[in-house]
């Protein structure tokens, strides 16, 4: 899954250098960590910086990369935490229940009873799976539940819906 800013699509994030020689490590949305490239040059969320990558190899939990005109590891540290965009209109159609994490943000959550609770604000991943992130109503904080059939049966994204499974009171504790 990927996150959207306005029509671009979050493919990646740079998550530090590599090496000396200007080489990056990245961090892939995208369904296969080669598919990164697969969109041509890459952009940063403001739009205003372009960036052409080529995967140097693939390990475990990143990419390395090489990005023309980057080529000492003071510059490329200086990358860290770029997000790397691609228009929308370049990602490819989804089939029916697959959606970006973007489709998702913003989406009114309402709990079994139909009582609208708050919204999403994010689709989080620290490695243990998706955390579907919601801004609950007249909460302090969000709250973070698994982003699971189970915990969220249904997702109508026409009407801007998100129903959960779980009680409300479930989530926050009242």
């Amino acid at each position: 899954m990927t996150k959207q800013a306005g029509s671009k699509v979050c493919v990646g994030v740079i998550s530090g250098a590599h090496g000396v020689r200007g080489e990056v490590k990245v961090a892939t949305f995208t369904e296969t960590p080669d598919g990164l490239t697969a969109y041509g040059p890459l952009q940063d969320k403001s739009g205003n910086r372009t960036f052409d990558l080529s995967v140097v190899r693939v390990n475990e939990k990143h990419l390395v990369c090489r990005i023309k005109g980057v080529g000492d590891r003071d510059v490329a540290g200086a990358l860290r935490g770029t997000e790397l965009y691609v228009a929308r209109d370049q990602m490819p159609e989804l089939e029916d229940g697959v959606w970006y994490y973007s489709d998702l943000e913003g989406l009114a959550v309402h709990d079994p009873d139909g009582t609208i609770v708050g919204n999403v604000l994010a689709v989080q991943n620290y490695g243990a799976g998706d955390l579907l992130e919601i801004d609950m109503s007249g909460a302090k904080s969000s709250v973070l539940i698994l982003f699971s059939e189970e915990n969220v049966p249904d997702i109508d994204i026409t009407n801007g819906l998100v129903r959960l499974a779980i009680p409300i009171k479930e989530l926050t504790g009242d």
